[in-house]
C-alpha cells in the first residue's frame, strides 16, 4: 500500500540540504562566480538560499509533509566553520534545520577544539569532510589528497567515537573498498554515504565498480546511505533511468539503512523539488508501508537523533 493509496501526505524528512547567506558568512566557492564545480556551473545558485527559499521549494512538492531536515556543511574553506553552525542554530527554532552536520578539518591539530565549539550548539550531530578524490579526474575531485590515508586524519576520526558523533562520507566508487577497511575499525561511529555513493560513470564497468564498492561498505552494519544527489552526475536523471541505482541500494542496505535527501539547492540546478520527491515516490510506492516510512523519514530521524535532547 502506498501513501497515495492512503490519501495522506508523505511524512518526509529531508536528510540533506543546504542554506546560505552570502553576507553572514565568508564562503569561498559561493563567491567565486562561475568557477566550475564537480557538479557543473554553480552560477545560478551563487546567491542567498535562506529558510524561506527552501520552504518555497518544498511547497512545490505535492502530498508532502516536511517533518524535519538536516543541514549539511556548505564550505570547508570557511575561516571558522563553527560560524556556520552558530548561524544555523539561530534558524533552528523554526524547525529548519532539525539537525546540523558541520565541517571539521580532521587533518588539523586543533580538530578536537573545533569539535568542542560545534558541540556547544544542541542541534549539532556530526561532521562532513568530503574525501571524494580521483587522481585521474581532478575535474570532479573535491580534494587534492586521499584524506583517508592521512595519519592525522585517521587519528582525529576517532574523536567522532569519543564525542558520539556521526560522519557523512562523500566519496567515489574507487575509494570505497579502502574506506570500508578503515571504517571497519570504528563500528561505534554512525556513517552515512552521501549522494548514493557518487556513481559518476554509469556505464556497465562504472556501475560494476560502484556496486562492488557499495557491497564492501554495506557489510558494515553502522553504515547507512542517502538517496540524494542524483543530478550531480546525470543532469537528466529520473526514477526510470536511475532505477538500477535504487534497486542496488535497496538490495544492499534495505530500508532501515536508507534515507532520502534533496541536496537542494545544488540539485535545483537540474530538477525541481517536486520532481525529486516524485521520483522517490515512484521508487518506494511498491514497497510495504513501513519500508516507505523508513526511507522517507524514520531512518534519518534515528540516524541523526532528531527530537532527542543530547
Amino acid at each position: 500500500m502506498s501513501y497515495a493509496d492512503k490519501k495522506m501526505p508523505m511524512r518526509l524528512l529531508d536528510a540533506h540540504h543546504h542554506l546560505w547567506d552570502l553576507e553572514a558568512l565568508d564562503y569561498v566557492w559561493l563567491k567565486q562566480l562561475g568557477v566550475p564545480k564537480p557538479f557543473g556551473d554553480p552560477t545560478p545558485i551563487q546567491r542567498d538560499y535562506l529558510t524561506q527559499h527552501f520552504q518555497n521549494d518544498v511547497s512545490e512538492a505535492v502530498d508532502v509533509e516536511l517533518v524535519g531536515s538536516v543541514h549539511i556543511q556548505v564550505d570547508g574553506a570557511l575561516p571558522d566553520p563553527v560560524t556556520e553552525t552558530s548561524w544555523l542554530s539561530r534558524l533552528s527554532p523554526s524547525g529548519i534545520p532539525s539537525a546540523i552536520i558541520g565541517f571539521v578539518d580532521l587533518t588539523r591539530e586543533d580538530a578536537e577544539a573545533v569539535l568542542n565549539n560545534h558541540l556547544s550548539f544542541p542541534e549539532f550531530r556530526g561532521v562532513r569532510q568530503i574525501i571524494g578524490m580521483i587522481e585521474q579526474r581532478p575535474d570532479i575531485s573535491f580534494t587534492k589528497e586521499h584524506l583517508i590515508r592521512n595519519p592525522r586524519w585517521q587519528e582525529n576520526f576517532a574523536l567522532l567515537e569519543k564525542h558520539q558523533l556521526s560522519f557523512d562520507i562523500q566519496l567515489y566508487p574507487e575509494q570505497m573498498k579502502e574506506s570500508a577497511e578503515f571504517l571497519g575499525g570504528f563500528p561505534e561511529v554512525p556513517v552515512v554515504i552521501d549522494h548514493a555513493g557518487s556513481p559518476y560513470e554509469q556505464t556497465d564497468s562504472g556501475l560494476k565498480l560502484w556496486r562492488e564498492g557499495l557491497s564492501s561498505l554495506a557489510k558494515l552494519p553502522n553504515i547507512c546511505i542517502k538517496l540524494s544527489g542524483f543530478g550531480m552526475y546525470d543532469r537528466n536523471w529520473s526514477s526510470k533511468s536511475s532505477l538500477v541505482l535504487f534497486e542496488t541500494i535497496l538490495e544492499l542496505f534495505r530500508p532501515k539503512r536508507i534515507m532520502w535527501g534533496s541536496n537542494f539547492p545544488v540539485d535545483r540546478l537540474m530538477k525541481s523539488y517536486n520532481f525529486c520527491v516524485e521520483q522517490l515516490l515512484q521508487w518506494i510506492s511498491p514497497l510495504p508501508l513501513e519500508d516507505q516510512r523508513l526511507i522517507a523519514s524514520e531512518t534519518a530521524k534515528k540516524f541523526y537523533r532528531i527530537g532527542e535532547r543530547l
